[in-house]
């Protein structure tokens, strides 16, 4: 089992930055290859970014990609994600996932999750 907690949420103007946070709990965390997803209302949760679980491979969703970053820190536990340049439709929750898979591997499909968050909500406004 791993616990997820996502932190760094909140209202933000449109160009502006935010980090958010994902710390995990429970099994080896350096065990999950890990993800950020996000889900907008009335819409189905959808892929932002993923990180292998030596943080050696990240991929981005087009929509994400040059504005936010993915990082790890193994040590801590954590996984990051960096959100530059935010626009009114970057709102949504945000959530982690974490997933089992070989070290050098990178998931991008909700269902390939094995764990997920709470959810952390992201505002911005235009």
């Amino acid at each position: 089992q791993v616990q997820l907690v996502e932190s760094g949420g909140g209202l933000v103007q449109a160009g502006g930055s935010r980090k958010l946070s994902c710390s995990a709990s429970g099994r080896i965390f350096s065990s999950y290859a890990m993800g950020w997803f996000r889900q907008a209302p009335g819409k189905e949760r959808e892929f932002v970014a993923a990180i292998s679980r030596n943080g050696g491979k990240v991929d981005y969703a087009d929509s994400v990609k040059g504005r936010f970053t993915i990082s790890r820190d193994n040590a801590k536990n954590t996984v990051y994600l960096q959100m530059n340049v935010l626009k009114p439709e970057d709102t949504a929750v945000y959530y982690c996932g974490a997933a089992q898979r070989s070290r050098f591997y990178i998931e991008t499909t909700v269902g390939g999750y094995d764990y997920w968050g709470q959810g952390t909500q992201v505002t911005v406004s235009s």
